[in-house]
C-alpha cells in the first residue's frame, strides 16, 4: 500500500447538502453487479417516487426505483458511467415527489420484531447495493450461508478527493449504528469492528461517542491506499488473508461500506428504496466543491453547474476517485447507485506521459496489494496470450491502479491488465 496526496481538504468539512431533484432523471437498467434489469413501466406511464420501475428474475440482481414522481417519456440507450451506453428509463419530474405504496416509518419496536429473512427481503426490495463502488447486491452479503465470526464496517474511504462517506459517518452516526444492528442480526456475527482511517478525526470522535452503549469495536487505521479494498481491509484489521478464488465468507468475515449500512437503515426504518446517494463533487477545476445528496439519474452536468463557476476547462471528468474511477465522455452521464464522486481535473493533473521501456525495477510487484506481478501480466497482454495472463493472476487484480502510479517508466499497466481480464472473461 502507498500514501497518496489525499486532496480531501476542500470537502471534508462541507456538510451534506440535498441537491434539488432535476427536471428529468435518466435511470439506467444496470446499476449493480449481476443481471441487467428489465423495465416494469412503459412510455407515458405515470410513476411515483420510490416506485419499482425495473427488475429481473435472477440470483444476483437488485431492483431499480424511480427517484422522482412524474411521467416516463422514453426508454432508450443513454450514456452510462461504467458501460459506456445502456438502456435507460427517462422520467420527466412533475415536481410533486408523490410517494408510492406503503408510506411512513417503522418504529424500533416493529423493527426489533423483524426476522433476519424479513430484513433481507426489505433490503432486496429496496434495491440496496454496495455503495463504495462495487455495487454488489447487499441482500446476498446479508445471507452468507456460512458461519461468520466478524462483521467489518468499512469507513476507510482511501481514494483521494472523496469525502461523502466521511460526512455520512459524522452526520449520520446513530443511523449507521442502527444499520449495523440490522446487519448483525442477518449475518450472526459475534464481533463488529468499525474501521476508520486516522485522517478522519471527526468521524472517529462521532463513533467514539455513538458506540458508547454498544460492544462494537472502533479500529483506527493509518491512512493508506488501497486500504478500502475488502481483502486488504480484512488483512489489516484481522491479519487474515483471503486467498485467490476465495471470498471473505470463507474466512468467517463480511465487510460492508458505511454508505451501504446507512442505506440498509433507510430501507428498514424509513421504508425508503435506494433512489438517492451521497456524492462528492470536487477537483482542481471546481470553485465550490461540495458533498451532495443526489437523486439517482441526475446528470453530472447539473452537479457541476451547482458547484461552479469552473476555474478552468477540465481536461478529464471522472466518476469515482482518481485512482479507480472512470473517465467520462459525456456530461449527460447520470449518477447511479455506485457513483461516489464527480471529479473535474485540469490538464496538468491528467497530462499524457509517453511510455518508456520497463527497467525491471520491480516497483509494481513490490507495491501490488494482491501480490501479483503486473509486469508479466502486461507482457502477456501485449502479446495477446490470454491464458497466460490468467495464469499470472489477472483475474485477482482489484484494479487499484498502484502499479501504473509507481511505474517510473509510465507504463499503462492497469489498462493492460483490465484488457486482459475482459479477454479472459469472454
Amino acid at each position: 500500500m502507498v500514501r497518496l496526496n489525499e486532496q480531501k481538504h476542500s470537502t471534508e468539512n462541507k456538510p451534506l447538502e440535498r441537491f434539488p431533484a432535476p427536471v428529468k432523471v435518466y435511470i439506467p437498467l444496470s446499476q449493480h453487479l449481476g443481471k441487467i434489469c428489465n423495465p416494469l413501466v412503459n412510455i407515458k406511464d405515470q410513476v411515483s417516487l420510490g416506485q419499482k420501475i425495473a427488475s429481473v428474475e435472477a440470483h444476483v440482481y437488485a431492483p431499480i426505483h424511480a427517484s422522482v414522481s412524474g411521467k416516463v417519456i422514453a426508454i432508450q440507450e443513454w450514456p452510462h458511467p461504467v458501460l459506456g451506453r445502456c438502456k435507460t428509463i427517462v422520467i420527466e419530474n412533475d415536481g410533486l415527489d408523490m410517494g408510492s405504496g406503503e408510506q411512513g416509518t417503522r418504529e424500533s419496536v416493529e423493527v426489533n420484531r423483524l426476522t433476519a429473512q424479513q430484513i433481507r427481503d426489505i433490503v432486496l426490495e429496496a434495491g440496496v447495493v454496495g455503495m463504495g463502488g462495487a455495487s454488489f447486491p447487499t441482500h446476498i452479503k446479508l445471507n452468507p450461508q456460512k458461519p461468520l465470526d466478524t462483521l467489518i464496517i468499512n469507513g476507510a474511504e482511501c481514494e483521494p478527493y472523496l469525502t461523502c462517506d466521511y460526512r455520512l459517518m459524522v452526520e449520520k452516526t446513530q443511523e449507521i449504528v442502527k444499520g449495523i444492528e440490522l446487519a448483525v442480526k442477518c449475518v450472526g456475527a459475534k464481533k463488529v469492528i468499525i474501521a476508520i482511517e486516522d485522517n478522519k478525526p471527526d468521524a472517529i470522535k462521532a463513533f467514539n461517542y455513538g458506540l458508547r452503549v454498544t460492544d462494537y469495536e472502533l479500529r483506527i487505521l493509518k491512512s493508506a491506499y488501497p486500504q478500502g479494498g475488502e481483502k486488504q481491509l480484512i488483512k489489516n484489521v484481522l491479519g487474515k488473508e483471503v486467498t485467490s478464488g476465495k471470498l471473505p465468507f470463507d474466512v468467517g468475515v463480511v465487510v460492508h461500506n458505511v454508505g451501504t449500512i446507512h442505506a440498509i437503515y433507510e430501507a428498514v426504518y424509513l421504508k425508503k428504496p435506494l433512489y438517492e446517494r451521497a456524492v462528492t463533487v470536487a477537483g482542481s477545476c471546481i470553485s465550490n466543491p461540495k458533498n451532495l445528496l443526489v437523486r439517482i439519474g441526475t446528470p453530472i452536468r447539473e452537479l457541476v453547474d451547482s458547484c461552479g463557476p469552473l476555474k478552468e476547462i477540465p481536461s478529464k471528468v471522472i466518476i469515482g476517485g482518481p485512482m479507480m474511477g472512470i473517465a467520462q465522455f459525456s456530461e449527460m452521464v447520470p449518477v447511479i447507485k455506485s457513483s461516489t464522486g464527480v471529479l473535474l481535473l485540469n490538464s496538468r493533473e491528467t497530462r499524457e506521459i509517453e511510455e518508456e521501456s520497463c527497467i525491471r525495477c520491480g516497483a509494481c510487484v513490490r507495491e501490488c496489494p494482491v501480490g501479483l506481478m503486473p509486469t508479466l501480466i502486461n507482457l502477456s497482454s501485449q502479446k495477446e496470450m490470454w491464458p497466460q495472463t490468467k495464469k499470472f493472476g489477472a483475474l485477482d487484480c482489484i484494479e487499484c491502479g498502484i502499479c501504473s502510479y509507481v511505474c517510473p517508466s509510465n507504463i499503462r499497466l492497469i489498462q493492460s491488465i483490465k484488457r486482459a481480464k475482459l479477454e479472459v472473461l469472454k
